[in-house]
Formats: structure tokens, sequence, C-alpha cells
């Protein structure tokens, strides 16, 4: 699994996960880039994702939903803020209802992604802001940190093939 570590920081209410790959950056970002691609690896393997709407411009909307093992359907949002291909996405990322409107009871984070060459390949790093440490704690019992790993660790796979 290309994924090197996820480090919590409670104190400075982030999360970053580390992932190196062996393919080039541009690669890489088409996992991102590519709606069908996003919907391979996004979310873990026991959720797999639909994406309803997929611009990365800034002020742009992703909106999808997850699906779970027993058709139980999961809905998120995120807007985009930043982007600089082939390198960089920045984007608020939060939960959302049946009809895709944003849970104001849960969390919103804030996530930077940024992909750069190492060693012939790619590393890429999400890090992810958290508003307070009671929403922070919220989403770690909520299984996001395992989630993420998961996630992230089936792009290997479509790197590869």
């Amino acid at each position: 699994m290309s994924v090197t570590s996820v480090d919590k920081d409670l104190d400075n209410l982030t999360l970053t996960l580390i992932a190196d790959f062996t393919a080039p950056v541009e690669q890489v970002w088409q996992l991102w880039a590519d709606p069908r691609q996003l919907e391979r690896w996004w979310g873990p393997p026991s959720h797999p994702a639909t994406m309803e709407q997929h611009d990365l411009t800034p002020g742009g909307d992703v909106t999808y939903f997850m699906t779970g093992p027993e058709g139980d359907k999961h809905h998120g949002w995120w807007r985009i803020t930043s982007v600089n291909p082939p390198t960089s996405l920045e984007f608020t990322d939060g939960f959302a209802d049946s009809e895709g409107k944003p849970a104001a009871d849960m969390p919103i984070t804030t996530v930077r992604m940024r992909l750069t060459e190492r060693d012939g390949g790619t590393r890429m790093e999400l890090h992810s802001v958290y508003d307070s440490r009671e929403q922070m704690e919220q989403l770690l019992n909520m299984g996001m940190s395992e989630g993420l790993r998961q996630a992230v660790g089936q792009m290997d796979a479509l790197l590869e093939g």
C-alpha cells in the first residue's frame, strides 16, 4: 500500500496523510480530475462512491454519495476553493442529507491536496484542518482516519491498470 503515514494532531486540529506512488504526477492527478476514476477510490472499499457533480474549478462543487454494504447511502459534498492542475487542489468537505443539501449538524473540513515529484514518482499529501477538537474527534470516532487510509490504498491498483 502506498500510504506511508497518517498523522493525527489534535492540538493543531489536523490530519495529514502521506502516500507515495511510482506513477508520475499527471497520472495521480487524473485520479482526482476524472470523476469515473475518483469513484473507483473515493471512499473505503465497503462504501464505493458515485459522483453526481464534478466541477474542479474555484467555486465549483463536487457532490457524491457512498453506498454501504446494506444499500444505505451517505451523501457528501466538496466546494472547490483552489485548483492548480496537476499539482494541487483545495476544498471544503462536508456531509449532506439525502437530497444533497449540506448537513448543518455535521462538521466541515478544509482539505489541501498536494502532488510533488519524488524519487521518480509522486508524493501525495492530504492535509485536513478541523474547526474544533470536538469536530475532529467526532470524525475520527466515525472511522474517518482508517476510511481515508483504505480509500487512498485503492489508488495503487488504478495507477497500475
